[in-house]
């Protein structure tokens, strides 16, 4: 078996493991898989494993531990111009920032997040990262500035679910009421 295959099964072992709720051994396959990955060659394949284990570590409030690895993978991907991976990562970034209570600083990284699903075309995605964008907003204070964005991310998403175009209704009333339109 060679070491990418090896690499590719300790992957399948992470994501079993995760599924069952069983996080610290996920780490360790992952990170077993990441090892494997460098010395393959495969940066793409090593990269994604940083990036799942910082969203274990996330899940685990192992805080220090999730941000460094979540970092390093965002800079991996941009490094390797992978912008789809990138986001996903500055998006884990802006939403661990979020669950520590730095808000101000997960507003930039969602911010980036969107601002790049938007660049690729990822029309869903950035949706998504701009509805969690608003709810950081609303948090820190911006109500208006988050019903926006939400609206925004609201008209942006490809599949809404029947809630959300339902809010979408309403928030195109309520910007209405705000511009004077009605």
């Amino acid at each position: 078996m060679s070491e990418s295959k090896s690499g590719e099964t300790l992957e399948t072992e992470g994501l079993r493991l995760f599924q069952e709720g069983l996080y610290e051994q996920a780490v360790e396959r992952f990170g077993k898989a990441q090892e494997l990955f460098v010395i393959d060659g495969k940066e793409v394949k090593a990269a994604e494993m940083l990036n799942n284990i910082g969203v274990l570590y996330r899940l685990m409030q192992q805080w220090n531990q999730a941000q460094n690895a979540l970092e390093e993978a965002r800079a991996a991907f941009a490094r390797l111009g992978d912008r789809d991976r990138e986001a996903q990562a500055l998006g884990n970034l802006g939403g661990l920032l979020a669950s520590q209570g730095e808000r101000l600083r997960a507003l930039e990284y969602l911010r980036q997040s969107a601002d790049i699903f938007g660049e690729i075309g990822d029309k869903q995605r950035q949706g998504e990262a701009l509805l969690n964008l608003a709810v950081q907003m609303w948090r820190t204070g911006d109500r208006r500035g988050a019903l926006m964005t939400y609206y925004s991310g609201l008209q942006t998403l490809q599949k809404a679910t029947l809630f959300q175009k339902i809010l979408r209704s309403l928030l195109k009333i309520t910007s209405r009421l705000w511009s004077g339109g009605i």
